[in-house]
């Protein structure tokens, strides 16, 4: 984890005139929680960073600012086993996730491997792949890195209820467009800081 955001969040605290415990207290969240926040070893979530700003009494987009900073290319995957479909979905996110490294996978395997060797901070699974389960993929890949955003691909509404069972953050129709991404950006469990993604 990068210090940009915990050199921040320190500066700020201590200009506020906080101990690390005075902070704890009015997030109700311990000490070593807010310890962990300074010494870079955590980084708190859109929730929290949103209370963050309000304790501090500072603009909450400074704190995203610096949260963004932590990270300038998470990884983002694509998974769907139709080739048309990541041939024309991965551009569009490209399109809106310049900073990211975004990488299209066919089948899961192939994605679970990626995923045990690299952090990835956003998935987007197909529900039904070939004679694998998106659901499943999202399970394992959660199993794997619980901070992974995993939002669902599919063309068929029916399928979300079993969908947000699993842990996902987000569900999306085919096919994919610059809008619904950045709708889906901004609700994200861990949010993905995306330089320029308003563009």
């Amino acid at each position: 984890m990068g210090m940009y955001f915990a050199d921040t969040l320190k500066k700020m605290r201590e200009k506020k005139g906080l101990s690390v415990r005075d902070l704890a207290e009015q997030m109700y969240v311990s000490s070593p929680t807010v310890s962990r926040w300074e010494n870079g070893k955590r980084l708190p979530d859109a929730a929290m960073i949103s209370r963050l700003a309000e304790v501090l009494g500072v603009d909450v987009s400074l704190l995203l600012t610096a949260a963004a900073q932590n990270d300038e290319h998470p990884n983002v995957i694509m998974v769907d086993d139709r080739k048309l479909i990541l041939h024309g979905g991965l551009p569009v996110l490209e399109e809106v996730l310049p900073y990211a490294t975004v990488t299209g996978f066919t089948g899961a395997s192939e994605a679970l491997e990626f995923a045990k060797a690299n952090s990835v901070a956003l998935a987007f699974l197909d529900i039904e792949l070939g004679n694998a389960s998106g659901l499943d993929l999202c399970r394992a890949l959660l199993e794997i890195n619980p901070h992974t955003n995993v939002v669902y691909l599919t063309a068929y509404r029916e399928y979300s209820f079993d969908a947000w069972k699993t842990g996902a953050c987000g569900f999306m129709l085919k096919p994919l467009t610059p809008d619904s991404i950045r709708e889906q950006l901004a609700k994200l469990r861990y949010p993905l800081w995306a330089k320029g993604a308003d563009a």
